[in-house]
This record gives C-alpha cells, structure tokens and sequence, in this order.
C-alpha cells in the first residue's frame, strides 16, 4: 500500500473491517464497522493526495509481471462466484489478475448503506489449465480491474458490458457491439517530447444496487505524478450505453498540456491507403473518423488515417457540443473478418457539460503497422495552463453505441487514389449517405471544395444507386508537397447540407 493511504480512509476502511466476503447480502442491521463513504470522501482523498509528493504503488511479484499473454489467459475469474451473484441484486462484478500488462493493483471496495467495505483479494475465485505457470504468492497481490455485468440481452443473464482495467481506461458497449475503442480518465502529455504521463486509478467504490436498478454508480480515485482526481461513473447500459462522469482534478503541477475526456481507437486501412497492406480484407479499424460539433453548431467529419510519421491534428474552438471517434461502416462486408467483427464495434461520443472554454479538439495519429496497436487519440486540450494547486471540476457524458443522430448527411466513405489517364496528382471520392435533403437530386446542391495548398478540381455530385445517397468525387496535384489540407461540403440554398468534410493528405 502507498505510504500516503496509511494516512488516510483507505488505511482505516482496510484496517477496521473484515474482508467483505463475495456474494454476501449485508442487511442493513449488519453494514456497520466500515467508514462512511460519499462522493466528497473521494474528492478529500484526491485533494489531500495532490498536497503529498507523488510516490509510485508497489508492483506484484516479478514472476507475475513476466508472463507471455497466453501465460496470462491460463487463468480467469468464475463468473458464478461473482460479487453480488448469489443475491437479487441487479449487476454482479468479475475481477481480474494483476500481472503482464497490469503490474499494479487496485484496491476495491464495495458501498452500502453508506457505508465502504474492501474487497479482499481472493486467488480460489480464479480457475486454470494445466498449463497455467506457478506463480509466487504474497501480500502484495490484488485485483487488476473489474468487469460489470447484467441483464442487457436476455432477461435473467447477466451480460458483460464494462471494464475498467489497466492505467485509467475502460471499456464499455451497447447491447449490439463487441469490445472495441477505450475512453480513460485523463490524458496528460500526449504526443510531447518529454513523453505522455499515464494518471492510474489507485481505488474504486462500487455503489451496491438494489434488485432490478438500471444503473450503476462506481467511483475512482485518480493519482500520477502531475494531478490527481475524484470520479464519479453513473452508468446505464441498454442499446447505447451511456456514462455521466463527474471528475475534480487536483493539480499537483502545472498542467499545459491535458487531455479531458480523451479516447483510443486503432485504424490501420481503409480505402484511403488500402495499397499499403497485403491483406485480405478491405478495411481494419476499431474507429473510420472523428465527429465534432462545435460551438458554433458546425458539424466537422474529419477520416482518421494511418500516417508514416506522427500527426497531430487541433480544431480550434469554444466551448464544443460533442465530439467523438465513430465506426460508420457497418455490414460484414466492409470489412470481411469473422473473429474481429470491427462492423460491430462502437462509437464513443462525448458531450460536455457545464463551461469548457476555449480550446481544442485535438487528434493524434500515430504511425502503425498492426492492429493490435492502438494509435488513435482524441480528446479535449484546454487553452489556459491549470497552476499547481488548482482544482478543476470537469463533467460529461459519454455514449457507447451507434453515434449521435444528425439533422444533416453524413459522411459514410471515403476513398483516395491516383489519377487514371495519365493525369497527375490524386483523386478523392466523398459518399453521403441518402437524406431527404437530396430528395431534389444533385440539381440543388453545390459542392465547395477548398484547400490552402493546392487549387482542387471543381468536383462532380452524382447519385450512388448503391447507396442512395450522393457521391463527390474530385482531384488535386499536391507536386512536391508532403502534405495537403482538404475541405469539402455540400450546400443547399447557401445553408449546410452536409457535413463539413476535412482531410489531411500525406506523401
């Protein structure tokens, strides 16, 4: 345990109550010897952590930290020993090994009545295959993260839909989507030459639910060299899985360069560099583009690509109404893979709540050359530096799921290549999904194509019958330049009737 924790509640709630025993249903005669347990006993946590010099967490034993990933999956959590699964209650938790890529754990507590009890640490709740290594066994050992489940599918089982495991990421879904894109607790760094701070969450409170309650509260403590932070995660599942998240940070630095409700994605190919990889499918990627509707109710679709080198991407702006990483295409055959499902994977969007300021959207995209790399980052890089000692009180929701519905088309594909007949340069091909703005046919729209480095093609708007939407199609000779920046959209009477398309070309 850290040596600022022995100082604190958490020492106490450890040191005064018995281990809280899996499966158990406290009465409320019976919740007492634990301390009381609010939203503000998180937030004094964090602000008296922030006034301590940060102090790394102890790591579980080597042997743990040094097994290969298929040593890792020797072992898994029986679902049926679940917190909560032998009561009424309306969600139980799985709980996960430390080791591998989690070298530190977490402390766990559950909350009833008001009342914190830790969850003890208990290795039996684990099954293994005869293949599984011998590992050593001490005090330093505890869970990695947790998994929620309930019903979300099937009325009577429990369902996974949320994780939370490993730095301050989680993952959630909605009732139609497999595990894809994570959202985290705090970026700070990201993309700096004195390289990216991960803030961990150290502790977490799981608000016990009562039978057959839609959602479910749990709360984390943030702690990393620079800040720490007190979060609160209402979570409701369904078709969409939605998030409200309250977070207070606590700098212990200056912050002048942090990422709030940031998200990772992976994107590999598609059809704008599809030459680049010998593979069988037409396109890999957790996420195909980044939303943002800003402050001035302007709505931004920007494709995500997979550079040679870093880039990093700012769309200035004050006070942003959401933004978010989508995964548009759909069907099987856009991307033709069995076991990954990347047509099922979700949409994350974020929308503020209360002032952000000014500021940026901010995209980072990171060269990669497999999909097991995560190298999409999106979030939130305020304008002002936040001063050592400041407190800052930052809330959003988050939605799992199929995206924002818009009033406008959307962008559904895009696609790049050379110029056939000998021309120089590139051709570019927007479609637009069918709205009932195009129900005048092409007649009655312009297309606006602008670029501050080259002179693009006037462009041609025809109907996709594919589609039933439109497609824009047109060229530009980048000569000697390394980079282009594009932008397109369609326009209906002078008023948008599109999304505002944005493009970075690369060499």
């Amino acid at each position: 345990m850290r040596a600022f924790s022995r100082r604190t509640f958490l020492a106490t709630a450890l040191a005064s109550t018995a281990p809280f025993a899996l499966g158990a249903l406290t009465s409320p005669a019976l919740a007492t010897g634990g301390p009381a347990f609010s939203r503000e006993t998180v937030v004094s946590l964090a602000r008296e952590l922030a006034a301590a010099p940060y102090a790394p967490r102890a790591s579980v034993p080597q042997d743990w930290q040094e097994q290969s990933y298929e040593d890792y999956q020797t072992r898994w959590f029986r679902s049926r020993d679940a917190l909560w699964s032998k009561t009424p209650r309306s969600y139980n938790v799985d709980f996960f090994l430390p080791g591998l890529y989690f070298p530190r754990p977490v402390e766990i507590f559950t909350v009833e009545n008001g009342l914190a009890q830790p969850v003890a640490f208990d290795l039996s709740l684990f099954d293994k295959t005869d293949k599984a290594p011998d590992l050593s066994v001490d005090d330093s050992l505890g869970y990695s993260g947790f998994r929620l489940r309930t019903d979300l599918k099937e009325p009577g089982k429990k369902t996974e839909f949320c994780v939370f495991q490993g730095a301050s990421y989680f993952r959630a879904i909605g009732a139609a989507h497999t595990y894809g894109l994570s959202a985290r607790g705090l970026a700070v760094n990201t993309a700096t030459a004195k390289g990216e701070e991960f803030p961990e969450f150290i502790s977490f409170w799981l608000e016990a639910p009562v039978p057959g309650q839609k959602n479910m509260v749990v709360h984390a403590l943030l702690d990393s060299p620079s800040v720490t932070g007190a979060y609160r995660f209402d979570i409701l599942p369904g078709q969409n899985t939605v998030m409200d998240v309250e977070a207070r940070l606590f700098a212990r630095e200056e912050l002048d360069n942090i990422g709030l409700g940031p998200l990772t994605s992976m994107f590999l190919f598609d059809q704008t560099n599809r030459n680049r990889f010998d593979d069988f499918r037409p396109a890999v990627h957790d996420s195909d583009g980044l939303l943002v509707i800003n402050g001035n109710g302007e709505t931004l679709w920007r494709p995500l690509a997979n550079p040679k080198t870093l880039q990093l991407s700012s769309f200035v702006d004050e006070n942003p109404r959401g933004f978010g990483l989508m995964q548009r295409p759909r069907l099987l055959s856009d991307y033709e893979d069995l076991e990954a499902h990347y047509h099922q994977r979700p949409a994350l969007w974020v929308e503020p709540k209360g002032d952000w300021g000014k500021g940026a959207v901010t995209l980072v995209e990171i060269p990669a050359d497999k999909e097991i790399y995560d190298n999409i980052v999106a979030y939130w890089r305020p304008r002002e530096s936040y001063a050592p000692g400041s407190e800052i009180n930052i809330d959003y929701r988050l939605t799992w799921g199929d995206g924002p519905e818009l009033p406008i088309p959307q962008v559904i594909n895009t696609a790049a290549g050379a110029r056939i007949f000998g021309d120089p340069g590139r051709i570019m091909t927007i479609d637009f999904a069918a709205h009932p703005m195009f129900a005048g046919g092409v007649d009655d729209l312009q297309a606006h194509i602008t670029s501050p480095h080259v002179t693009p093609t006037e462009g041609v708007l025809q109907e996709n019958p594919e589609t039933g939407g439109l497609r824009l199609a047109f060229a530009f000779d980048p000569g000697e330049r390394d980079h282009v920046e594009l932008r397109a959209e369609l326009r209906k009477d002078s008023q948008p009737a599109s999304e505002v398309w944005l493009y970075r070309w690369t060499k």
